[in-house]
């Protein structure tokens, strides 16, 4: 198919149609609204189910009871939005329900700004309500990976019966890029076979979070915990870039990636031998390709649009065996390619001292 100029929040919300769903409820916040107005118009069209909430709270009761059906369903939202959603994403992920959250960042904390951030990869990666919550996110670099990762996490969610979370900062839900849609895809036959249905015909089935004797929660808990060792196992997703004979690794995501993309092109031609792993999956986190990077470069450089909270988990990845350092900015500022770019090269700098000294000392020491 051609490809399309398009607005992320668009392409988005189209991607979701066209990979079958069949309910949204939603409420608008900047920076993600233009997805909420596509589905406002294009759903009741294909007569499927939209519907404005009240609120956030309201728009994610709704999609839990939509959920129980069997429904293939979904919301979106910007991070003080998704603050509100995560009780109710709780008991969805406690009943065991897949669904598709898309979460365009915003700055904050509070109500913030409506500039990009990234500092929802906390409340998302390692949050999203109480409880042991294990949420499959997808991050995005720009318009045509928003797309394939909207119709992606419809797969992953219902395949795991999992909440799937497309993590996009707000320069991916507003830039415009030439993409390609994929084809109308049909919408559900029968539902799955844990699903309510409503009909005296098939055995009631009662789907719920609550499980009074702990034990029993203990149970549910462990199945929930063994879907997700089968999404650690099969799900890993990343892209690399110039990390064949890389002695320093960027690692970034979602537009702080893209922007360290390019600060990598410009280092490589000045000669400094740098790489760029951008995770794909924040849940699962890519970490065995950082600890096997960890065996041989030098250094790495973490790039985030916010104080650092991918900082800890490529730590944890690398697990001391190569120094691990940051360069972020906050509340919804982007950085500029010469900026990381300065980084690398005081990095690279610092290398070749630390290699003169050793040099030096063995002299020293023959």
């Amino acid at each position: 198919m051609p490809k399309e100029l398009l607005k992320g929040n668009v392409a988005m919300a189209e991607a979701a149609i066209r990979a079958g769903v069949e309910a949204y409820f939603g409420y608008p916040i900047t920076p993600q609204t233009e997805l909420l107005e596509h589905m406002a118009v294009r759903m009741p069209a294909l007569g499927r189910t939209f519907l404005q909430a009240e609120s956030e709270v309201a728009a994610i009761n709704m999609v839990y009871g939509a959920a129980c059906t069997g429904a293939r369903v979904m919301t979106s939202s910007s991070s003080p939005g998704v603050s509100l959603m995560l009780e109710g994403i709780s008991y969805i992920a406690g009943t065991e329900l897949p669904f598709v959250l898309i979460d365009v960042m915003r700055g904050g904390p509070g109500l913030g700004n409506i500039a990009p951030s990234q500092g929802d990869y906390n409340q998302i990666v390692h949050g999203g309500g109480h409880g042991d919550i294990f949420p499959i996110v997808l991050a995005p670099a720009g318009v045509q990976e928003a797309i394939d990762f909207t119709a992606l996490a419809f797969e992953l969610a219902e395949k795991y019966r999992a909440i799937a979370v497309v993590l996009a900062d707000g320069s991916i839900g507003q830039m415009m890029e030439p993409a390609e849609l994929p084809p109308m895809s049909p919408l559900y036959g029968e539902r799955a076979e844990w699903a309510t249905n409503g009909t005296p015909d098939r055995a009631r089935r009662r789907l719920s979070s609550i499980y009074l004797e702990p034990l029993d929660e203990e149970v549910a808990n462990l199945r929930m915990l063994e879907r997700r060792k089968q999404v650690q196992a099969q799900e890993v997703r990343w892209r690399e870039y110039y990390l064949d004979d890389a002695e320093i690794v960027v690692v970034g995501f979602g537009t702080a990636g893209r922007v360290a993309l390019s600060a990598v092109r410009a280092a490589r031609a000045e000669g400094v031998p740098v790489g760029l792993l951008r995770p794909i999956t924040l849940r699962p986190f890519p970490d065995e390709i950082l600890e096997t990077l960890s065996e041989r470069v030098s250094a790495f450089l973490v790039v985030e649009m916010n104080s650092g909270q991918m900082l800890n988990d490529v730590r944890l990845a690398v697990n001391g065996r190569a120094p691990v350092e940051f360069y972020g900015r906050m509340g919804g500022v982007v950085p500029f390619t010469d900026e990381i770019l300065a980084e690398i090269n005081r990095l690279s700098h610092k290398k070749a001292v630390s290699r003169a000294i050793r040099h030096l000392n063995g002299i020293q020491g023959a």
